[in-house]
């Protein structure tokens, strides 16, 4: 009993404890009249045969027929108390059951794999054998979930269960951990670990095929993450935990695959916990600030925008590449919330701008899923009085084509706004003809992979070409990243690209390089006041020439 001392527990008996002394009482006082009146009462009722009954023997026989009563009232009670105990065991079975299984699958519970783990380990031990701990995750389950609703997400996760123990040997053990997360605990000959690849590339196999739920086929994959008993490593929690880190890294690497673990894991673990921390700390401090990078006319070279880029101003690492944090950002549910702070930032730096200057933004994968998303730019723009015409919005193909319907309506609610969208990185995904033909975008960007190559590589070259004039049949307007020197430039404008970006034009720059660029140009706004200081620093200068 939680909270409580043995005798705190034990000072009061249950009603039921004095409904069985009641038992006991009636049926020790049924068998004492049995025994201390037995013979006296026979002994009247020959005399009632023979017609000799006294006043007495009249009493014998009443206390007789009480004990008969007294004894069926005991025997009625044995047979409650029976059915009690009997109710008792089953009750105290099934929170057995519930104790040690995952209640939807019928798999062991976390609970129950620690302690059979353990023993697994410690017969693994007196053999000369080893644990392999597999720890499984199903890719894509959430999109299932949520596409198709809870109850097929739950048939799912039994179809999955039944695969996942279909070839392990019977004296393995599987327990679903929670969600749509699972764990196999398999003894197995330290010299022989192929024994344990082919059973993970065999569960694999088979998350890998189509499951039909409710007439539905859903496909999902999964990743996992496997850790094997040596010396360090004797324990459920040190395997369990090692598995975990193994997972992590198949699914950095790709998902749909499996990883053992591995000592440099770990370490790397360390580091992106550090980031994540370092993330969850530094967003609201503004340390993630808003670097631009230049967007020109080929025709003319002239300025018409700039792409914001991440940059992490960390306080004692320095000016951080958004490689290193922005995939930890995704991973951890960052992103949304780094992202919007960028965006404010570099939204707040943009209307200095000449007005005629676009800002673009990239939209993660992630934020694609927000059905608030349209709303929550609609509403920066609108508290910073920034023109939402002036906006655009870049999308990968891989977050655009992933929920195409949710996707167009996210697309429609910001174009309803003024909100350019741009198609960014195409060339990488798998757009088709009617996809282009059924989306309202304002700009497809060229992925910078293929236009780096396009002065030594041909059919790098002719794709660009090919997408060019895509978008001119379109009526879309393409735009070139990755230009890092004048013959590609030369390419691009004899193919009619219209703009570009990349170092050739300049590299991303942090917003105080980015005013001083525009301000030689004559391009900041009037009214901000880093265009006055301009010009008063201009007229300074004018009059020392003077003078």
């Amino acid at each position: 009993m939680r909270g409580k001392t043995i005798r705190e527990g034990t000072s009061a008996r249950p009603p039921k404890d004095r409904r069985d002394l009641l038992t006991a009482g009636v049926t020790l006082a049924a068998v004492v009249l049995v025994v201390a009146s037995g013979f006296t009462v026979a002994g009247s009722l020959l005399r009632s045969f023979r017609g000799e009954l006294s006043v007495n023997d009249n009493l014998m026989i009443s206390v007789l027929l009480l004990n008969v009563a007294l004894s069926l009232l005991g025997w009625r009670r044995y047979r409650a108390l029976k059915g009690e105990v009997a109710l008792r065991r089953a009750a105290e079975a099934k929170a057995s059951e519930l104790a040690t299984s995952d209640p939807l699958t019928g798999l062991l519970n976390r609970r129950a794999l620690a302690e059979g783990g353990t023993r697994l380990i410690e017969r693994a031990l007196g053999r000369d054998k080893s644990v392999a701990m597999l720890m499984i995750d199903l890719d894509h389950f959430k999109s299932v979930n949520d596409l198709h609703g809870h109850l097929a997400g739950d048939q799912l996760l039994r179809a999955a269960s039944d695969a996942i123990v279909a070839p392990l040997p019977a004296d393995a053990l599987a327990a679903r951990l929670g969600g749509d997360e699972f764990a196999c605990a398999v003894l197995f000959d330290p010299s022989q670990p192929m024994a344990i690849d082919r059973i993970a590339d065999d569960i694999l196999a088979r998350m890998a095929q189509p499951f039909l739920i409710g007439g539905v086929e859903a496909r999902i994959g999964a990743s996992m993450g496997i850790a094997r008993t040596e010396p360090g490593c004797r324990t459920v929690d040190t395997l369990m935990r090692r598995s975990d880190i193994a997972l992590y890294a198949a699914k950095r690497a790709g998902r749909n695959q499996r990883a053992w673990f591995d000592a440099s894991m770990e370490r790397e673990l360390e580091l992106r916990n550090e980031i994540e921390l370092g993330l969850r700390a530094g967003i609201p401090a503004g340390q993630i600030v808003p670097w631009f990078e230049p967007q020109v006319d080929l025709a003319t070279g002239a300025l018409i925008g700039f792409e914001l880029l991440a940059r992490w101003e960390h306080p004692e690492l320095g000016i951080l590449e958004p490689s290193l944090f922005i995939p930890i950002a995704e991973e951890s549910g960052l992103i949304g919330e780094l992202s919007m702070s960028v965006m404010r930032a570099g939204i707040e730096e943009a209307r200095h701008w000449d007005p005629s200057l676009r800002l673009g933004v990239n939209i993660s994968p992630s934020q694609m899923r927000d059905s608030w998303l349209a709303q929550k730019i609609v509403k920066l723009l609108s508290e910073r009085g920034f023109p939402a015409e002036r906006l655009e919005v870049e999308i990968t193909e891989a977050a655009l084509f992933e929920n195409l319907g949710f996707a167009s309506a996210i697309v429609g609610s910001l174009r309803n706004q003024g909100v350019r969208v741009v198609l960014d990185d195409f060339g990488t995904g798998y757009s088709s003809l009617t996809h282009l033909r059924a989306l309202p975008l304002d700009r497809i960007k060229i992925d910078r992979s293929f236009v780096l190559r396009m002065a030594e590589d041909a059919d790098a070259a002719a794709l660009v070409r090919m997408i060019v004039s895509l978008a001119q049949s379109l009526g879309v307007p393409a735009m070139a990243e990755g230009v890092e020197n004048a013959e590609i430039a030369t390419m691009l404008g004899s193919i009619a690209c219209p703009t570009a970006q990349g170092w050739h034009f300049g590299r991303p720059a942090p917003a105080r390089a980015t005013r001083a660029l525009l301000a030689e140009r004559g391009l900041l706004n009037a009214a901000s006041p880093s265009a006055k200081a301009g010009a008063l620093t201009m007229r300074q200068a004018a009059r020392r020439k003077r003078a």
